[in-house]
């Protein structure tokens, strides 16, 4: 028996001291990537004239040139003030070298409104930059150094990254050159709002101010990514950090340096997110894709045939899980060619071929007062409607409709979030042009089950769900 129990005492003792060296198996090693890459990452610093202001824009009484009080008021005002308007404002980033004979990858907003752009190698050799072009879409800017043989960083395929896989960032976060950390990726594909057309990879990676621009590796040495954002509620590393995909800055830079402007696939689309209500209300099993909330006029959509109320949940091939997957895809088609769009239509799934074209300027809607001069109707749905008024009609841009006067407190409308003042112009995938149109319709929907209803706001059109309760 106690020989036994020696021998389990003995294994467990073999056990614990062999987890430090398993651990320390199982972790990368990040050396050999360190030393094949650091030479081809930089550190870009900028700098930004002030703009020169008056004496009285900084309160300063304005003096006859060679006034023996000009000496008093300077040492009266703040000085050290002064003196700061009139030092260059500087700014720190990262980049990296994608060609031998001189060009650099980093973000637009590290070198956006700079006057001169300062490019510091590994070897602390300093070159001026000059600013090939740059997109702030995107946030990708292409330099250019007068150099040649530098050495050039492999690329990698972001598509191939998967979540949970290690990588590794080097930079010059304030202003430490070539500082290198590392993590996991967290998610692929996130969409942030002020960003729609960036599939970002967030990873955990520490990311600070002066990593903008600077590459983010995998484990084989290939660059997939750029660092270009966090989040963070303090401006310090939170464990948010998002990179562009190094397929999507490749793209922008070869445009850049071929034509020197970036142009982006247009669907001409209005869309939303898919709830899990709406979802049921389309026969789908679960939710899904981007709902087409307007189709724009004289666009590929509307050329194509997509109607509101498509669900669009493939493009090119490629599954659209939410509507802020739907931009970045749009954006890379090219332009002039043939896009296949799935979209779940009428509760059946259909392929369509749209014409991508150019992305044009931003389209604003339009604001509206409601008009109040039309016969009010009782609705089973928990809210009163009228025809929409001319006026609405042309600020809205859109000919029928009716609009909601006066939601209950307690009912489906309600609940749905309807407001006072929307403008319905279908239920159930059928149109409301009228005040006939909606009583019919209600009157024939079935209790407890989930309808869409098209909502035209201020903002734009929204699908809302609602649930008609017994009458």
């Amino acid at each position: 028996m106690n020989y036994i129990i020696k021998h389990i005492y003995r294994i467990v003792f073999v056990v614990v001291l062999s987890l430090p060296l398993v651990a320390q198996a199982a972790l990368p090693d990040f050396t050999k990537i360190v030393d094949e890459t650091k030479d081809s990452v930089v550190n870009i610093s900028t700098k930004t004239k002030p703009k020169s202001s008056s004496s009285r824009e900084r309160n300063i009484p304005e003096l006859p040139e060679g006034s023996p009080f000009g000496e008093l008021f300077e040492k009266f005002f703040d000085r050290d003030e002064i003196e700061r308007g009139r030092r260059d404002a500087q700014s720190l980033g990262s980049g990296f070298i994608i060609s031998d004979d001189g060009y650099i990858l980093t973000n637009h907003h590290v070198i956006a409104d700079a006057d001169e752009v300062i490019v510091r190698m590994s070897n602390r050799k300093e070159f001026v930059a000059t600013v090939i072009g740059s997109d702030e879409a995107s946030d990708i800017a292409v330099l250019k150094v007068e150099a040649e043989h530098l050495p050039v960083l492999d690329f990698g395929d972001s598509d191939k990254l998967k979540v949970g896989e290690w990588v590794l960032a080097i930079g010059s976060p304030f202003g430490f050159d070539h500082s290198v950390t590392a993590g996991i990726v967290s998610a692929k594909g996130r969409s942030l709002p002020s960003d729609n057309y960036v599939p970002f990879i967030q990873t955990d990676v520490a990311i600070n101010p002066g990593n903008s621009g600077g590459p983010l590796f995998n484990l084989d040495g290939e660059v997939i990514g750029i660092n270009s954002q966090i989040y963070s509620r303090t401006g310090g590393f939170m464990g948010l950090s998002f990179a562009i995909p190094i397929e999507m800055a490749v793209d922008v830079a070869n445009q850049i340096k071929e034509t020197g402007s970036v142009s982006r696939g247009w669907l001409g689309v209005l869309i939303q997110e898919v709830t899990r209500e709406l979802a049921e209300s389309f026969g789908m099993d679960n939710p899904h894709g981007a709902l087409v909330a307007k189709v724009l006029d004289d666009s590929p959509a509307a050329a194509a045939g997509l109607e509101v109320g498509d669900v669009i949940v493939e493009f090119n091939g490629k599954k659209v899980m939410r509507s802020s997957s739907l931009p970045p895809l749009v954006g890379r088609a090219k332009v002039g060619q043939e896009a296949e769009v799935t979209v779940v239509r009428n509760k059946q799934r259909r392929s369509i071929g749209v014409q991508i074209a150019q992305l044009p300027g931003a389209t604003t809607q339009a604001a509206y007062t409601p008009d109040k001069e039309q016969i009010i109707e009782e609705s089973a749905l928990g809210m009163k409607v009228e025809q929409l008024g001319s006026d609405a009609s042309k600020q809205l841009k859109i000919e029928n409709g009716v609009q909601v006067v006066e939601v209950d407190e307690s009912g489906p409308a309600r609940d749905a979030g309807i407001l006072k003042g929307d403008v319905i112009t279908m239920i159930d995938n059928r149109a409301v042009d009228s005040v006939g149109d909606f009583e019919v319709i209600t009157d024939e929907l079935k209790s407890g089950k989930s309808v869409a209803l098209l909502v035209q706001r201020r903002a734009g059109p929204v699908f809302l769900a609602i649930r008609p309760e017994d009458s």
